[in-house]
């Protein structure tokens, strides 16, 4: 093996042992009693030291270090933050406040002892598993025999290597009584519970794995403009959140002039709104600028027989409740046996002071005979069962004082009381289930009004932050400079937040979407510059620059990617129009040609149905060429109805061409008829420099004779041409004419 590769080798075993280690025994914690190795020391540790009195926190934590190789300040910040949560640790003195984040006294000035709770669902030594610690000098459990789901009660937080896990914490009554749903095979569903209270919108909880929203209780004050804070989210503290309330001011985000802080042991942080400021609208800018509204995402990653994995709340509790009945089951067969052992004690030493068998000792000279004399002596009573050896000697150690007060009536009474606890047991373990909820709901009566809900269960409306903020930055376009932004100034300005974008239409065909910023360099032509509204329908009219054919599309900007350039017309294609009124029509005029009696089209716009922005649009004017164009506003729109040339082809593409019209029929309402003399060429267009025709006056009748008469003669030259010539190639001359 190389130098190279077993360097390699070196490293990856140690990388293995390292990750493995935070993993299980640093950062995630168990299913199986919840808690992580740090706080399973501790509530060992304060087993161990507890005869019901208090102790200072300093000799817990040196206690402790006896399984706990990562020093006493870790252990000191895990106790204190596993007391404040109130279930398994009782505290006396300054513990810290997780209010408002002031931290707790040096570990020598405070103390605590095990709660209760913790007594009665944490520990039994008998059936707990034991290991040996770090340095091999005492034993302590690898687990403890947790009766309860400890881990969502508490819930937790932990970062290890390739993974990290977040457990909310639960309600401790709602767990139990899941437990209880779990083991009568009925369906439950349970949310978080924090300690600050609060309410929260738990839609998206997903069991487990999803993510709920937490948000402060804002109360009005009054006859007053102010509002009082009087319940924080989890995780964040009064100091955090009047931080993140005097930032969003600074900002213009919040209309508040002062904050004043009087939370003691309940919060009460009051706000006095500034000038312009209204009380529910604030309400709706602080959940959506501030810390009073969190969103918390739920990862449950959790060691599960040695190996870590995810997992639900549902799969939790019944992991839970099948370990309850474990625990219970183990329990009932220790306790059996144990009173088994004491009724037959109890039997043998009736016999052995009853029936005076110690008399038998007295003339033996040898330990030996001393033993014979009793096993001769009890056989008789024992039904044909012997006595053991331990069992002798601890006959002859009966003092002769317990022999000579030895009540008879008393001893058989205390016999009767443990034969019928052991028939309790046996029924326990007959029907295991039944006794499980039993227990269950004993610990409910017990602890159940300690513990009530904290957090309340909503359903909360969508705020839309770019609703709700303040347009309190100026945007000016400077279209000389080509600049747009908060720092430029220009002829054309809007108002913006900090949340809206920049919508920039340029005459080349592209646009671009750019956040609000204090300056933007915006090259080339500008046909649209202003604040982006996703509803806003954007209507654009372009022809193609060999066919001279226009086309009419209408269009909203729903996604993109900030400062990147999309076409919002075909490449090579001349823009006409551009314009976001929803109203509206355009006049075109066409190129004139020979024998055309269409000179003009109005294509109303609201016609013309909504697309994508890549979408090709309508074809309008049946696919003439287009010489110009003419926006008119919905106000001076003229009557008739809209050009049947504007409405969409059937397979959605463009629009079918329409029909000419035939000789005789009359243009449609609002456009001038066709004259019968040739049409001007396509270099004027008949028209006048504000784009409508030059009127033409009435011809005499001697004028319409001597018309009359050139058309005959043109049509004769006409059809002596077609003698001569292919028809194809007349065809196609005619084509072009057209």
């Amino acid at each position: 093996m190389s130098a190279e590769a077993g360097l390699r080798g070196l490293f990856n075993d140690n990388f293995l042992e390292y990750a493995s280690y935070v993993i299980k025994d640093r950062a995630i914690p168990d299913a199986a009693d919840g808690l992580k190795p740090v706080q399973r020391r501790i509530l060992w540790s304060m087993h161990e030291l507890d005869d019901g009195r208090f102790n200072k926190v300093a000799n817990v934590i040196g206690h402790c270090m006896r399984y706990h190789p990562h020093g006493d300040q870790s252990i000191g910040d895990a106790l204190v933050a596993l007391a404040n949560r109130g279930y398994f640790i009782d505290t006396q003195g300054n513990f810290g406040n997780a209010i408002t984040g002031d931290e707790a006294s040096a570990p020598r000035y405070i103390e605590c002892r095990l709660t209760d709770l913790a007594r009665d669902t944490l520990f039994d030594d008998r059936i707990a598993a034991f290991s040996e610690s770090y340095d091999g000098r005492n034993r302590e459990p690898v687990l403890l025999p947790s009766r309860i789901p400890v881990l969502l009660l508490l819930g937790a937080e932990g970062i290890a290597v390739g993974m990290s896990t977040r457990v909310l914490p639960h309600n401790f009554c709602e767990l139990l009584h899941a437990m209880i749903a779990s083991i009568r095979g009925r369906s439950f569903g349970i949310f978080p519970d924090f300690p600050q209270g609060g309410s929260i919108d738990a839609s998206g909880y997903a069991d487990g794995a999803g993510r709920i929203r937490n948000r402060a209780t804002i109360e009005r004050k009054k006859g007053q403009k102010k509002l009082v804070i009087r319940e924080i989210p989890w995780g964040c503290t009064t100091e955090s959140l009047i931080a993140s309330v005097e930032a969003a001011a600074r900002k213009g985000r919040v209309r508040v002039s002062s904050i004043d802080d009087f939370t003691s042991d309940k919060v009460e942080i009051e706000l006095t709104l500034a000038r312009g400021g209204e009380p529910d609208e604030t309400i709706q800018q602080l959940y959506a600028h501030t810390d009073c509204e969190m969103v918390y995402t739920s990862n449950m990653v959790v060691i599960r027989d040695g190996r870590p994995v995810e997992a639900t709340v549902s799969e939790l509790v019944r992991y839970s409740t099948d370990l309850l009945l474990d625990i219970l089951r183990r329990e009932l067969e220790l306790d059996l046996s144990e009173l088994e052992a004491r009724i037959r004690w109890m039997t043998l030493e009736q016999i052995f002071i009853e029936n005076r068998v110690y008399k038998r000792i007295e003339e033996k000279d040898t330990f030996e005979s001393v033993q014979e004399a009793v096993r001769e002596g009890m056989a008789p009573f024992l039904d044909g069962g012997g006595v053991t050896d331990p069992e002798i000697e601890k006959l002859l150690a009966i003092k002769i004082r317990r022999i000579s007060r030895f009540d008879i009536e008393a001893h058989r009474s205390e016999m009767g009381d443990i034969s019928r606890r052991m028939e309790e047991i046996a029924s326990n373990l007959a029907d295991l289930k039944r006794y499980a909820v039993s227990w269950l709901q004993g610990i409910l009566k017990k602890y159940g009004s300690r513990y009530p809900r904290l957090t309340r269960l909503e359903a909360f409306t969508g705020i839309d932050v770019k609703e709700v903020s303040l347009r309190n930055l100026r945007v000016f376009y400077d279209s000389q400079a080509g600049f747009v932004g908060s720092g430029v100034k220009g002829d054309v300005s809007f108002d913006a937040s900090e949340y809206d974008r920049i919508a920039v239409f340029h005459g080349s065909g592209s646009f671009r979407i750019l956040p609000v910023a204090e300056k933007h360099f915006i090259d080339g032509d500008v046909s649209f510059c202003g604040i982006h509204d996703r509803e806003r329908v954007f209507t654009a009219v372009y022809r193609d620059r060999q066919t001279k054919a226009a086309f009419m599309k209408r269009f909203r900007v729903e996604s993109f990617i900030l400062e990147k350039e999309y076409p919002y017309i075909p490449q090579g294609a001349e823009l006409l129009l551009l314009t976001a009124d929803p109203g509206g029509a355009v006049e075109v005029w066409f190129e004139r040609r020979k024998r055309m009696r269409t000179h003009k089209d109005v294509v109303g716009i609201p016609g013309v149905p909504v697309k994508g922005v890549a979408a090709r649009g309508v074809r309008i004017g049946a696919g003439r060429p287009v010489s110009s164009l003419k926006f008119i506003p919905a106000a001076a729109e003229p009557p008739g109805p809209a050009d049947a040339s504007a409405a969409p082809a059937p397979d959605g593409g463009a629009a079918a061409p329409a029909a000419e019209p035939e000789a005789g029929v009359t243009a449609p309402a609002g456009m001038p008829e066709s004259p019968p003399q040739p049409l001007p060429g396509p270099d004027t267009n008949g028209a006048d420099e504000s784009g409508e025709p030059e009127p033409v006056p009435k011809p005499s009748i001697e004028e319409v004779l001597e018309r009359a008469e050139a058309l005959r003669q043109k049509s004769q030259k006409a059809l002596k041409q077609a003698g001569e010539v292919d028809q194809r190639d007349l065809f196609e001359d005619l084509g072009r004419e057209r």
